[in-house]
């Protein structure tokens, strides 16, 4: 193994010379991707029959692919394959590079089959390589290599590359890790699409990379099938999908749809949340047996038949008693369709009822006799009346707002406390005058799919899933019913008082029940001194989870500072932080913000503050040094440096102390260099060693 080392500069110079030869390459197939868009869009206004839509998101796509980012080398890796029937030297990158007329490949894609050993191959198993070459690089060019000549047997113990790698201090949005993805990761990362995977991962063991990186993955060895049935990443919150959102771009996949559990229901409703209410309120709409509620509620609606129906056809009438339309409306049910299905076959059972009684009297009616008959005005009336329309809003405004509506319905499934708690302060008038909460959404999304089957997409990442309630579950669960899951969470992390307790109730709810899990306990973002500050609390917030620990040589920094001045103490960390090279996050609990906010103003430390600016991503939410984070907001986010204010204060913020507890968890462990505390108040006795 070597590393650049000065009777060796040749390799170097190869190497780099190598690089400046792909960009250039990859420089003339962006240029050609730019013309075939042009001759594509002339091409279809001289051929009607072909989609303009669907051939500029193709040409888009190709040519967004193809961009270049001269700050990070188009390999990072290099494998020498040891047996003649394979490639020789392969350079492994984000994106495939292929040499002028069709030659032989100068970088391969990350994830091609020819790479994996690249991240699997080990002394005892070379996987028919010989050697692997880790490259390290500053500014877009290459500084440094590793070699392991693994036929030898010549392996690494540490990389320092892989490691410079893993802590480099980083300002921005989250990026992509596909030159340190580690074996076991690795093996999550090329799951089969039809597998669902579970990852219960502690902080800093990359769980939110892996799951993008599967997503990447997929988008690339399913292609065709993921363009017709879709891709979505669900996140929790919009700054977490504003600090993810350029991941799968570096990797050249623009296709996925990125949403929050939010805006993916007031999508589908057409309704926003502008209201708000209580937690108790919140946890029982959040509870899985509202939907049995609603279930009832809608089927409710059946009304027996009271009349025989008339059907008039020239001179002659025919009749369906009574008695066999409430048979057949039954009949219907019995079949387990969704109520907007069966509704739109009883048109059609009455009017083949009527059509045998056609027959039966000489006739020889044929199909589209029945169809006029089903659409006639008699026909579809007496349906109405049998099987009547549901309005999901108008649904879910009755229950919330009649109490003896819903005492009919939730009878046996919620106390009277319970059903009390549902209902409004103010009783809206109609479905417009209504002020939805997040969770009402959710209610009326589950009464559309009881009306209408959802439709699935092929596949979806959910980031953060330990927070969701079974109702939202629900919600998500239905949109891949007949696709896969990458689940990703960490139940130690739980903060929300709807959060499951264990992943088997959080798959059962989410419809997959036979989702693989994996633990992923291996820190490779968060030093040493923080993960095992923070660990302190795992006996208090999930006892049963296996403790994470760093595998970084470099402990990190961690300094607790108790203060009788802490506006002076804050800005001097906050000062001592921002002398170092990253990104900087100060967390402070929710209500605390416009305080430290006004107190960075006074001093002149120019930040972010989010949550407040996350929809202006384009004005630099996450590209300035310091950003003011909300403790509710942090999870999910990394900051090279985090300085944190009163420990004690984001515990007694939350309703609870468990909740408190593991909400401070998350807070303490955003760090990737250096953790700062800063406090006024004894440190939470769960800290304390």
């Amino acid at each position: 193994m070597s590393e650049s080392e000065p009777d060796q500069p040749d390799a170097l110079t190869e190497e780099q010379d190598h690089l400046e030869r792909s960009r250039a390459t990859l420089n003339r197939m962006h240029v050609h991707a730019g013309g075939l868009k042009a001759v594509g869009a002339a091409a279809v206004s001289e051929t009607p029959n072909v989609s303009t839509e669907y051939l500029k998101q193709v040409l888009y796509r190709r040519t967004k692919s193809l961009i270049d980012d001269p700050t990070v080398p188009l390999f990072f890796g290099r494998i020498d394959y040891d047996r003649p029937d394979l490639p020789g030297k392969v350079h492994i990158g984000r994106r495939h590079v292929t040499g002028e007329a069709g030659g032989e490949p100068m970088v391969i894609d990350w994830r091609a089959p020819v790479a994996l050993p690249f991240y699997r191959a080990t002394k005892d198993d070379p996987m028919g390589v010989r050697l692997r070459r880790r490259f390290g690089y500053a500014h877009g060019e290459l500084t440094a290599y590793e070699d392991e000549d693994l036929v030898a047997g010549d392996a690494l113990e540490h990389s320092e590359i892989l490691e410079a790698e893993i802590a480099r201090p980083r300002t921005g949005p989250m990026r992509d890790i596909v030159a340190t993805i580690q074996p076991d990761q690795d093996v999550i990362v090329r799951s089969d699409l039809e597998r669902s995977v579970c990852i219960q991962g502690a902080p800093g063991t990359g769980k939110t990379a892996v799951g993008l990186h599967r997503a990447a993955f997929l988008l690339y060895t399913h292609r065709d099938q993921l363009g017709r049935s879709g891709l979505m990443v669900i996140g929790p919150n919009d700054s977490f999908l504003t600090y993810i959102g350029d991941v799968l771009p570096a990797l050249g996949e623009v296709v996925a749809t990125q949403e929050t559990v939010a805006s993916l229901v007031s999508r589908a409703t057409g309704l926003t949340a502008t209201g708000e209410e209580s937690v108790e309120s919140a946890v029982i709409k959040g509870d899985a047996r509202l939907a049995e509620v609603i279930k009832r509620a809608i089927w409710s609606h059946l009304r027996p038949a009271t009349e025989t129906l008339l059907v008039q056809r020239g001179s002659r009438q025919f009749r369906v008693p009574a008695y066999l339309a409430d048979e057949l409306v039954q009949s219907i049910r019995a079949r387990g369709v969704r109520y907007a299905a069966g509704r739109e076959m009883v048109p059609q059972r009455l009017a083949h009822q009527v059509l045998l009684r056609m027959e039966a009297s000489g006739d020889s009616p044929d199909d589209r006799v029945q169809n006029a008959v089903a659409r006639s005005r008699g026909v579809k009336t007496y349906a109405e009346a049998l099987w009547p329309a549901v309005d999901p809003a108008k649904l879910i405004l009755r229950l919330l707002t009649d109490a003896e509506f819903l005492a009919e319905h939730a009878d046996g499934l919620l106390t009277d406390q319970e059903q009390a708690a549902l209902r409004p302060a103010k009783p809206p008038r109609s479905v417009k005058s209504a002020r939805w909460t997040p969770a009402d959404l959710i209610l009326i999304d589950e009464a559309m799919d009881a009306l209408s089957r959802t439709p699935s997409l092929g596949h979806l990442i959910i980031d953060e899933a330990q927070d969701l309630s079974a109702m939202q579950l629900r919600a998500i669960g239905r949109r891949a019913s007949t696709g896969s899951v990458t689940v990703l969470g960490d139940l130690a992390q739980a903060t929300t008082p709807w959060a499951a307790r264990s992943w088997a109730e959080a798959l059962d709810h989410l419809g997959q029940p036979t989702a693989e899990l994996k633990e992923l306990v291996t820190g490779f973002r968060v030093p040493a001194a923080v993960i095992d500050f923070a660990a302190r609390l795992l006996p208090s917030i999930a006892p049963t989870l296996s403790a994470p620990y760093s595998i970084r040589r470099s402990r990190g920094d961690l300094t607790i500072t108790p203060s009788s001045t802490p506006a002076d103490d804050l800005v001097r960390a906050v000062e001592a932080a921002l002398t170092l090279e990253g990104s900087v996050g100060l967390i402070v609990t929710d209500a605390a913000v416009p305080s430290v906010q006004g107190t960075l103003e006074d001093r002149g430390l120019s930040h972010g503050v989010l949550g407040q600016d996350q929809d202006a991503a384009a004005d630099g939410v996450f590209d300035r040094r310091l950003d003011l984070v909300p403790a509710s907001l942090a999870k999910g986010l990394e900051f090279d440096h985090v300085v944190l204010l009163e420990p004690a204060a984001v515990v007694e913020a939350e309703p609870d102390r468990p909740t408190g507890l593991r909400r401070l968890y998350v807070c303490l462990t955003r760090a990737v260099t250096s953790l700062r505390i800063v406090h006024t108040e004894p440190l939470p006795a769960e800290l304390i060693g």
